[in-house]
């Protein structure tokens, strides 16, 4: 049933009365108020959803109200009621935001309808600033998560430059968190609210990538059957986030040069230049510079790029945030699956401190990700590990243990059996085994052999 506050305004008791309980019947909170100034009060002091307005009132019009109401309070929403209805007042209602525009008595059954539809564009006008308000605070510098000094050091570097419009070029390693930074600086500059768009540049060839990039006429090529809008294009007045420059054809790179220079380009296929208020940032993991040295990237557009520059630091590098990274994969994937798993081992966590992270934290997602969906119990252990992650570092100044013993034998087992693709008994072969042992030693160790 509904849960909403719905404010009546109107100067006759009576029907205000009677309103107020047909409305109540139906789940509502109801207020009411005998003119507009009441009714002011008690939407300061109330979270109103739906007001419910008589036209003529002793201390005001209820048409010339509803702008009043709509400018403080965007997501509520009003209809008027009105004894005597003319075709003047319900356009200057509407235009002014009301929902609706309907005449006493003739329309006293539409009522309950109406606020019902009414109340339904309040929730979901609720839910989309809730939404907004969630992208805001992932896609901004509050959402990228750590500690270290490292990463501390790249935020401050990427708070000071987001206001300006400066270009930016983005240095890591894959899956250090490039574009979450280009996000957030996009979030925290004056084109806030803007487009954003991203392009990987490794992920096209030349001819499309020219095409995605720069868009193209009808006719241009074919298949070219109608113009395009390249990406450029789309994100003009906000932010083009261009990641692994280094991969960009060095044909295209005079192309993005003069962009940058005179913030023009010309479509493929076309004759005029097209203009555009873009800021472009870049991000790439190899060495530009070496680049430039060898001939492969060109070094007018390098020093361009290289305005401003962030290095982003790999996991390994701030191995203190792992708990606190893990821990949020966490919270997000067991909600998303509605899993009751609400922390981590001390051994799960002592594996994931010795890791090498090369995926680095797009890597971490994925792993905790994948131990989520394994857990039976309140908290990842060891076993919810891929079987890799699952050996600790080994200690070479002494014996192995025995708990060494059994992760290296766990390990290799499951790596025979990832190879012969779930075929136990190829595996037992392999292992030199007998199949019954090869069956125990699943049981044992939980192993994953269905493939």
């Amino acid at each position: 049933m509904p849960t909403g506050i719905i404010l009546i305004i109107d100067d006759e008791e009576k029907l205000r009365s009677l309103l107020s309980r047909i409305i109540r019947l139906e789940g509502y909170t109801v207020l009411e108020a005998e003119n507009l100034k009441a009714g002011k009060k008690l939407l300061e002091k109330e979270a109103v959803d739906v007001v419910l307005c008589d036209v003529k009132l002793p201390d005001g019009n209820g048409v010339d109200f509803v702008k009043e109401i709509k400018t403080r309070y965007p997501s509520l929403e009003v209809i008027l009621l009105t004894a005597y209805g003319n075709i003047a007042d319900g356009v200057t209602a509407m235009k002014n935001g009301a929902f609706d525009y309907i005449t006493k008595g003739d329309d006293n059954d539409k009522i309950i309808p109406l606020l019902a539809r009414a109340f339904e564009k309040v929730q979901l006008q609720k839910r989309v600033e809730q939404l907004e308000q969630q992208v805001g605070k992932r896609y901004s510098f509050e959402g990228i998560l750590g500690e270290s000094p490292l990463i501390a050091e790249a935020i401050a570097l990427a708070r000071k430059v987001a206001p300006t419009d400066a270009t930016v070029l983005l240095l890591g390693e894959t899956g250090t968190g490039k574009e979450v930074f280009a996000q957030a600086i996009h979030q925290a500059s004056k084109r806030e609210g803007k487009p954003f768009m991203a392009l990987n540049c490794s992920a096209f060839s030349k001819e499309l990538l020219e095409s995605e990039l720069f868009g193209h006429k009808a006719g241009a090529f074919t298949g070219a059957t109608k113009d395009k809008r390249g990406l450029i294009e789309e994100a003009n007045l906000g932010t083009l986030f261009l990641d692994e420059i280094g991969e960009m054809h060095i044909d295209l790179q005079a192309k993005l040069l003069r962009v940058l220079e005179s913030s023009e380009f010309i479509k493929v296929g076309d004759t005029k230049t097209t203009r555009v208020n873009v800021r472009i940032i870049t991000a790439t993991n190899r060495d530009l510079q070496g680049e430039v040295n060898e001939g492969k990237f060109r070094e007018d557009l390098f020093y361009r790029l290289n305005v401003f520059t962030i290095s982003l630091p790999p996991l390994r590098s701030r191995k203190k945030d792992i708990p606190l990274i893990a821990e949020y994969y966490l919270r997000l994937f067991a909600g998303k699956s509605n899993k009751h798993v609400e922390g981590m081992s001390k051994e799960f966590l002592d594996h994931l401190q010795q890791h090498s992270w090369k995926g680095n934290i797009r890597e971490l997602k994925n792993i905790i990700e994948r131990a989520v969906i394994l857990a039976d119990n309140p908290q990842l252990e060891v076993d919810n590990l891929p079987a890799d992650l699952q050996v600790a570092s080994f200690n070479t100044n002494g014996p192995l243990s025995a708990f060494d013993l059994a992760s290296v034998e766990k390990l290799h087992i499951q790596r025979v059996l990832n190879y012969t693709k779930g075929n136990k008994t190829e595996a037992a072969r392999l292992l030199n085994i007998g199949l019954t042992t090869l069956y125990r030693k699943i049981d044992e160790y939980r192993l994953s052999h269905e493939v």
